[in-house]
């Protein structure tokens, strides 16, 4: 399995893994036109030094073996600075008497644009036919490769934006209960509007004030900061590369917005370049890296079972050939993770990621 970035070539394929994403990946619609788009900005953010607020990459997971796309990722190299990002910042209001003896905490939700500027990682999907072997982990931290060899492109704090809690008919307590007053219109048409660009309805509509939790269904507030179930393994994923949940939800679903300075993630901070050794088999007692080529135009990450010599990192001939290296070139590498998994489930989506 090989991570590369996305060609023009690829919409085909993009167009078939976008069928299968469905509700609650509003990055990844099957939608022609879009997608293309998409592809071409990522090209041409490859291809120069454009401004942060325009730059976006894009970058595929490809079964070599069956020439099939088996997942995506991507990196918005800066939010919110040609479009208004909206979030709502979970607080506390506290109301008092001690004449009556009353003292009660409220939990209250206040629209924001407090993570403008920031890189997101989003458009995260993998098909289910290959949530298995590593997989998902492959597809989710060679961003991390990316931006550590190229830290310029990248603003200091990163987000990732995380799939609320929905039903199986992509109906959201949250927005039932707190959205659907203001829009009148379904979560999954809010959140694809929201998406292609139609934000100028976000502050026409919501409330203006604090909102008080207490109001919500029991149901929505338990919503809030949570993620539906099956992005459970990729919230445990990104902690454990020191992503925190900070107070911030999406303002559709309540989904959590986990945040690290780019500097503090695992995979940059211990990641390290190395000269590839070609090797005839996998050294003994290896265990899983990631490993990527230094390539900005053609990027490319792949897993590798292997150890380091000193500033050399053993690699086979299929891993180099993967990579587009020849021996003695240099690569970047992290070891996979810094424990086991603590489930063997592979990760499926990141909502707007």
């Amino acid at each position: 399995m090989l991570i590369r970035t996305i060609r023009a070539d690829d919409l085909g394929e993009l167009l078939a893994l976008a069928a299968v994403a469905g509700v609650g990946v509003t990055t990844l619609q099957p939608d022609p036109e879009r997608l293309a788009s998409r592809i071409a900005a990522s090209e041409r953010s490859l291809a120069g030094e454009p401004e942060r607020g325009e730059a976006s990459y894009l970058f595929v997971l490809e079964d070599e073996t069956h020439a099939r796309l088996a997942g995506i990722c991507a990196i918005e190299a800066a939010i919110g600075l040609q479009d208004t990002w909206y979030n709502y910042r979970v607080g506390l209001a506290v109301h008092a008497s001690r004449e009556l003896g009353i003292y009660k905490q409220l939990q209250t939700l206040f629209l924001t644009s407090d993570l403008t500027g920031s890189s997101e990682l989003c458009t995260l999907f993998l098909h289910p036919d290959y949530r298995r072997d590593s997989n998902g982990a492959l597809l989710s931290k060679s961003r991390f490769l990316f931006m550590a060899e190229y830290p310029q492109r990248f603003a200091e704090r990163v987000i990732a934006e995380m799939r609320g809690v929905s039903d199986d008919n992509g109906r959201s307590p949250f927005w039932e209960s707190l959205g659907r007053h203001f829009f009148k219109m379904d979560f999954a048409r809010a959140d694809f509007l929201s998406y292609v660009g139609s934000k100028s309805f976000i502050a026409e509509l919501m409330p203006k004030y604090a909102i008080y939790t207490c109001l919500l269904s029991e149901e929505a507030r338990a919503s809030i900061g949570e993620v539906h179930p099956a992005t459970r393994p990729a919230r445990s994923m990104l902690e454990s590369e020191g992503f925190r949940y900070q107070g911030y939800v999406d303002i559709f679903d309540a989904g959590p917005s986990l945040e690290c300075s780019l500097k503090d993630i695992r995979a940059v901070r211990k990641s390290a370049c190395y000269h590839a050794l070609a090797v005839a088999a996998e050294p003994r007692q290896g265990t899983l890296w990631l490993v990527s080529n230094r390539k900005l135009g053609a990027f490319r990450a792949t897993l590798a079972l292997t150890r380091p010599l000193e500033d050399a990192l053993p690699l086979t001939a299929e891993v180099l050939a993967r990579l587009d290296i020849a021996d003695g070139d240099e690569v970047r590498a992290v070891p996979l993770s810094a424990r086991p998994p603590a489930s063997p489930a592979e990760l499926p989506v990141i909502h707007k990621e």
